[in-house]
Order: structure tokens, then sequence, then C-alpha cells
């Protein structure tokens, strides 16, 4: 199947039209997480950003469904300062609101001197054989016997699990920023965190995305930190790296959706068809 390689096709100066790889899990009507938030991030970085600043963390709020229907984008800023600017966005369909976000851009300088905590066991990328076939998308978990295969289905399990992933394009034919491709991977902490033995049956509603630098590179990973869950409603932490370290954290909170629980040992038409376009995009 030959899809499109990107989430959105830009139809207007700030109007996104949504594209078969942004359909959702939950249902194929839906735009899915990653392609929000990607868009969102971009458009405040394209109109925020500059490369005096570090776009150091972004929050996203999805609290309306989102269909496969074209977006509107609008922007504002909060705050210009000397070190800090402050953008806020909001995606809208049908005259609704259907998302907004909130980015802080830091102005980059030298680090202060003495030596800091961090923790020792950091998360690592796939084996080099895995990351360089033509897989787009490669699962990891713990009690997985190899580790890491590019089976989603395999990692169906109660322990820790991590991904790395290329970013699919935010808009067909326009080159996306590092930023975008962070919120974009940044948003699996929600499938990373709430996947357990029976698939997933938490939707986010949100993610808070904070980096100390830009990813480098094609793909990026995410290695789950922490899940909570208590009367359905689940917070969810992670950590993102590429191959040259860690470079940022994720959180989310998200709310039971049983009825709608996807689980991934299942044959999900939707996602494999995307997966299968992505790989075959790769290898051309």
């Amino acid at each position: 199947m030959d899809l499109p390689w990107a989430f959105f096709e830009r139809t207007a100066e700030r109007v996104f039209t949504p594209l078969a790889m942004a359909a959702s899990a939950w249902s194929p009507d839906m735009v899915n997480g990653p392609a929000l938030c990607g868009l969102l991030a971009e458009c405040l970085d394209r109109e925020y950003g500059s490369p005096e600043f570090m776009p150091a963390r972004l929050t996203v709020d999805l609290f309306r469904p989102t269909l496969r229907k074209p977006l509107e984008i609008a922007t504002s800023a909060a705050r210009t300062g000397r070190r800090i600017v402050v953008a806020d966005a909001e995606l809208r369909q049908d005259g609704n609101v259907v998302a907004r976000a909130s980015a802080v851009f830091l102005r980059r300088s030298e680090q202060p001197p003495g030596e800091l905590w961090t923790r020792a066991e950091q998360p690592a990328p796939p084996p080099a054989e895995l990351r360089a076939g033509p897989a787009t998308h490669i699962w990891g978990s713990d009690a997985h016997p190899s580790g890491w295969s590019s089976e989603l289905g395999e990692h169906q399990n109660d322990s820790r699990k991590r991904c790395w992933q290329e970013p699919v394009p935010v808009v067909l034919d326009e080159a996306a920023g590092a930023f975008a491709a962070a919120a974009i991977i940044g948003e699996s902490t929600s499938l990373m965190t709430n996947w357990g033995t029976e698939g997933v049956g938490f939707i986010n509603g949100d993610l808070t995305l904070a980096l100390a630098r830009l990813p480098r590179g094609k793909s990026i990973g995410v290695e789950a930190d922490n899940h909570i869950g208590v009367d359905g409603v689940s917070v969810g932490t992670a950590t993102l790296f590429d191959a040259d370290g860690v470079f940022g954290s994720c959180i989310v909170t998200a709310v039971a959706n049983p009825a709608a629980q996807v689980d991934f040992t299942r044959e999900n038409e939707a996602i494999d068809d995307r997966r299968r376009a992505a790989a075959e995009r790769r290898g051309a």
C-alpha cells in the first residue's frame, strides 16, 4: 500500500488535512495523538523558535476527539523576553477547539559549574543489525527473549517497554524540525507506560515534553520510567533518547477506555497498513 509519507497535507496557509498516516488505533476516523502533538510543535517552532533559544517544554491538551477532517491552527505569543519565550497554539475543527498547546523556549548558554546526580542506568538504542533493517518502528520489553523486535504484538506483557522509531513527517513535502520529531515520538509515552498483558486500555488526554537538547539523527527512543494507575486514571513517565544518549523526559495522564481496548496481539489493519507503508517508503 502506497500511503503518503506524512501525517497532514497543507490545504491552506493555516489549514491542514489529515492523511492516512494520521489515523488512530482507537478509530480509523480519528486523528492519533502523535500527529496532533507534532503539528502543534512544528507550528509553534516555526513561528516562535530561533537558533538562540532551545524549545525546552511542550504541553499539549487533547481534550476533544479529532476527526480526519481539516484542522485550522491559531497561535499567539504569551511572553517574549530576553531569556524566555512562551507561545500558545490551538487546533480548531468545525468551529471547536479540539487541542491546545503551550511551548517554552529558553535561551541557550553555558552550563554552571559542579557535578550533578543523574541515574546510572540509561536507555540505549536497539542492536545495530535491527537498526540497519527496513523497520521504522522497533519495539522492546524486558520480558522479550531478545529484548527488541519489529513485531509489536510480541511485547504485550507486564514488563517495562521501550521503542525506537523514525518519526513520520508532519506535513507532506515540508521538512519538519527536531522539536516536532521529539513531540511525535514523545507521545509514545502513553503506549509505553499504559500497555499491559491485555493491550492498552487507557487513552491519554495530554502530553508534557521537557527537553535539555534536541534529538539527533533520524530515529528516537522512548523508555518507560513508571506507570501509576488508580480508579481508572493513570500517570506515565518516560525518558527520551537517541544514539548519542538521553535528551529529555515526557509525562502523560490518561483515562480508562476499556470499551475500546487495543489488543496488539490481534491483527490491527490500520496499524499494520501504516507500518508496511512506512517500511516501504524508507526502503525506497
